[in-house]
């Protein structure tokens, strides 16, 4: 008699698709439309550069620790997985708890707004059309999601390989055009070039919050080829180019706009292509940032489901959410349920509060992550094929940042932070429920 087999992921994600996500997935809208937060708290161009170096090396030391970590674990499941093994169920249900209910499903939707509106520089849209059409690309990115990685991780590299392609391109067109006007980084206009040490902290803040996304290859590690060695080196690929990118574009910025035009843009990309082109250079800035954020929701909407399918296989969710499709290969009921949330958060509006709310308990979670790492140094039973350069003072640096952050939050606006702690706290008494309930029955 032949047992029916059990379909599986399977492994298709090579080195060049796994850097893909890493770059694609962080690089949105961010870039192209508002790094003012940055520039208005450090009002000297120096200064700027050294935050989103700064940003880029403390993202790098955060990569460097979920590398030693994937190269020990290959489950699917990621930050889950580690925080699960390293703790107890309980601490990885509270991830992927605050990941489906705000974060994950909240980025998808924000994300997923702001292609829509810039969508409606080219066709007027009203609010509701804006919706719609953030649902409409949603469902889309879910469904080539739902017919097999291969086609979602595809997408994703074609559209980063666009996206730096653009990047390059916006370079050179910048500094060459922009050099017939004699006056380059310059800060008029500004006060005072000095900067404290909390404007700076505010501004790093900023910036590591502009790299986020960085973790979430690590989601797919049983889609990948010889995962223990392909996520580490996609990981830090993917920061090293998201980096040299964010640095480029900035000093783009400041080449062609004086410092304080720079601080007070919304839309600075197009504000910058305006300078250059003349009027109509925005509509070229808007088309890449629908490109861009197209991209980048692709690889976001790929990565989250293998979060709940791994919760589902340990017990930790309803079975049928760890269901593999017998065809396509993918966890196709993950896929669905989250672009159902996703879209109900985009049509209620809610997204909004709750992602502001939730979004920086991650860095809980991510100081958590790296303190693992030194839980697991201790057990003589663990296998790895990477170990982190610089330990323990790399992973000690970044958890130390990574308080700070969750603690600047706090202190900033302690109403709105510690209700938002709350709703990912939630989940713990869910937790344990659910686990009373699977053990009775």
């Amino acid at each position: 008699m032949n047992v029916p087999k059990i379909p599986e992921l399977k492994r298709v994600i090579g080195l060049p698709h796994a850097t893909a996500m890493v770059a694609g997935t962080i690089i949105g809208a961010s870039i192209f439309v508002q790094p003012s937060e940055i520039t208005g708290q450090v009002n000297s161009v120096g200064g700027v550069f050294l935050v989103w170096l700064a940003a880029g090396v403390l993202t790098f030391f955060g990569v460097l620790v979920c590398a030693e970590l994937a190269s020990i674990f290959t489950q699917s499941g990621g930050v889950y997985v580690y925080l699960k093994e390293a703790y107890s169920p309980s601490i990885g249900f509270l991830w992927g708890w605050g990941m489906f209910w705000s974060v994950h499903s909240g980025i998808i939707a924000a994300i997923a707004v702001i292609f829509a509106r810039y969508v409606g520089f080219f066709i007027p849209l009203d609010n509701t059309t804006v919706k719609l059409v953030a649902v409409v690309v949603i469902i889309t990115l879910s469904a080539i999601n739902y017919l097999g990685v291969k086609h979602g991780s595809t997408v994703q590299a074609l559209f980063t390989l666009g996206k730096v392609g653009a990047i390059i391109f916006i370079v050179v067109l910048g500094f060459v055009l922009g050099s017939k006007n004699p006056e380059h980084f310059v800060t008029q206009n500004i006060v005072s070039p000095e900067i404290s040490v909390n404007s700076f902290f505010l501004a790093l803040v900023a910036g590591l919050f502009a790299f986020g996304g960085w973790h979430m290859v690590t989601y797919n590690s049983e889609e990948t080829i010889n995962p223990r060695k392909t996520i580490p080196r996609a990981l830090m690929l993917g920061i090293v180019i998201v980096t040299l990118c964010y640095i480029a574009l900035n000093a783009v910025y400041m080449y062609v706009l004086p410092l304080d035009v720079v601080a007070s843009s919304k839309r600075i990309a197009a504000d910058a292509a305006d300078a250059l082109l003349g009027y109509g250079g925005g509509s070229f800035m808007s088309f890449l940032v629908i490109f861009s954020t197209f991209g980048a929701l692709s690889g976001i909407i790929l990565c989250g489901p293998r979060v709940y399918y791994s919760m589902a296989r340990d017990g930790l969710l309803f079975r049928w959410l760890g269901a593999v499709h017998p065809r396509y290969h993918t966890p196709h009921r993950a896929l669905v349920i989250q672009a159902v949330w996703s879209s109900i958060l985009v049509m209620t509006g809610t997204y909004q509060k709750l992602f502001i709310r939730v979004v920086y308990t991650e860095w809980i979670f991510f100081a958590l992550m790296a303190i693992g790492l030194f839980v697991f140094r201790r057990r003589s039973n663990i296998v790895r094929s990477y170990k982190i350069w610089g330990y323990p003072v790399i992973p000690a640096i970044f958890i130390v940042f990574s308080f700070l952050i969750v603690a600047n939050q706090i202190i900033s606006d302690p109403r709105e932070s510690l209700f938002g702690l709350s709703l990912v706290l939630v989940g713990w008494p869910v937790y344990f429920l659910w686990v009373k309930k699977t053990r009775r029955s």
